[in-house]
């Protein structure tokens, strides 16, 4: 798993090693263009949501959304990936945080139309997931929506057999996302399977 200092060293060329994996189909990246399109989509449907993005590298796709009017707010605890996803979007209100310590202020006393986080969320500890995601659900206003791009998986089964595929690739470090334990916990959860190892997770509040 990469430290702080890790991701700052891989900042500059983070977008260019994502591409690659996504290009070539293969885990961790496969079908990463496909998640932040849909995420994109989802949130361009409301006119000029308000967006917390959590994990938000570089600004990849938010700065998509910044562009597009979206009020945009964002917390990452890479100081480097910061810095260029400022550039991108220099009125956008980036915090500096670890979101295995939650929500960082003034992000934890707000309310959001949309939350997302693209490949960021896996550090997390499934029982941390549960409970981050219970919080977050608490942030969003009234039919907003969290919305979770990552490598994820239907069940443990099409987890353990990607694993095998990827043999000495796959990451043991990293805890990924399965969609039938977490819908125990949150039985709205829904799941959109957009690679053979990503998709996107969404849960909207209903009031």
């Amino acid at each position: 798993m990469l430290t702080e200092k890790g991701f700052d060293l891989w900042a500059d060329g983070y977008d260019v090693s994502v591409g690659l994996s996504d290009e070539a189909d293969t885990y961790p990246f496969a079908g990463y263009k496909k998640v932040l399109n849909a995420i994109f989509q989802s949130v361009m449907e409301k006119e000029k949501p308000t967006v917390l993005d959590l994990g938000f590298g570089t600004g990849t796709l938010t700065s998509k959304l910044y562009e597009n009017g979206c009020d945009v707010y964002g917390q990452d605890f890479s100081k480097r990936m910061i810095e260029l996803a400022e550039e991108k979007m220099p009125c956008a209100h980036l915090v500096y945080g670890d979101l295995n310590e939650g929500l960082h202020s003034p992000l934890d006393e707000m309310r959001y139309d949309f939350i997302i986080a693209t490949y960021s969320l896996h550090h997390l500890t499934d029982e941390r997931k549960v409970s981050f995601i219970r919080d977050l659900y608490d942030h969003l206003n009234e039919h907003g929506k969290l919305l979770i791009g990552d490598v994820a998986f239907e069940t443990r089964s099409q987890l353990e057999e990607c694993a095998a595929d990827a043999g000495d690739g796959w990451d043991e470090e990293e805890i990924y996302f399965v969609y039938a334990e977490l819908k125990e916990h949150f039985p709205a959860l829904r799941f959109e399977k957009l690679s053979h190892c990503a998709g996107v997770l969404s849960l909207e509040k209903d009031h």
